[in-house]
């Protein structure tokens, strides 16, 4: 498991005293299926979850990377990540999001053709 830390001052003295608590009702097991099935039914079924973080912000999430795959080739590279409301189960999708993976995917994709053609 990882936590995550945003904003951390770049130099000085760091401290951190963290208590946090909450209902976890989503494991990090049950956040990858349900972005597994969101990527393979909204958006493409050459992409898929990869292993969930633990992201201590505004709420408790489950940051989960988005990676696509070729049939030839595996496991492409990282297009994008969805995060997952540890209590709730929600995912977090906006429509830019969706939009923004379908979009580094497609460059990602057409960067691996030319490399593999070359």
């Amino acid at each position: 498991m990882t936590v995550l830390m945003q904003e951390l001052p770049r130099v000085g003295k760091l401290e951190v005293d963290v208590r946090v608590t909450a209902d976890v009702n989503v494991s990090a097991f049950s956040a990858r299926q349900k972005v597994n099935a969101f990527v393979l039914n909204e958006i493409s079924y050459m992409m898929h979850a990869g292993n969930p973080a633990l992201v201590l912000a505004d709420r408790i999430l489950w940051r989960v990377p988005v990676v696509l795959s070729q049939t030839s080739r595996g496991d492409i590279g990282q297009v994008g990540q969805i995060d997952v409301d540890v209590e709730t189960g929600q995912l977090l999708v906006a429509p830019q999001l969706v939009s923004e993976i379908e979009a580094r995917a497609a460059a990602l994709a057409a960067r691996s053709a030319s490399s593999a053609a070359g």
